[in-house]
């Protein structure tokens, strides 16, 4: 379906600049909302989920809450209150460093590896959500939207 279908567009989009920017916008909340489904069951955010990722692709080194805010993708997320939801249900350690909370070293524990590791396998279903692209479309999509940021 088009994008003029899925938003009920009346009229013509003024460019293809203006286009691609709503289409972009609405095929990332696409996605979103694709991901918080997979999510959902497992009680954990898009923002956490990328938490956990970053800090099992450490192999177990430390890593504070400034270097896992460099890494998100999402950069308007507050890593602080992430990692304390995280810590609360198990799944991360950290060596808090007195005074600051930035300041501290994060780990994913055994369990929280494990818990990722489930999750992990539930979100692979958003692969057949999108299983409309061919390896070479994914490939050539990924090089556009590095050339649009670049």
């Amino acid at each position: 379906m088009s994008l003029e279908q899925e938003i009920k567009q009346t009229k013509p989009f003024k460019s293809n600049y203006e286009k691609t920017l709503v289409n972009i916008f609405y095929t990332n909340n696409w996605i979103h909302f694709k991901q918080n489904k997979y999510l959902k069951p497992f009680d954990i955010s898009i923002q956490q989920y990328n938490v956990l990722r970053i800090l099992n692709g450490q192999k177990d080194q430390p890593i504070t809450i400034n270097e896992i805010i460099d890494r998100m993708i999402d950069k308007m997320s507050n890593a602080s209150r992430l990692v304390d939801k995280l810590f609360a249900k198990g799944y991360v350690s950290r060596d808090q460093k007195v005074g600051n909370r930035r300041a501290c070293d994060v780990k994913i524990t055994p369990k929280g590896t494990e818990f990722l590791g489930d999750v992990t396998k539930a979100i692979k279903g958003i692969e057949n959500d999108m299983n409309s692209l061919t390896e070479a479309e994914f490939d050539e999509l990924n090089r556009l939207l590095d050339k649009l940021r670049n």
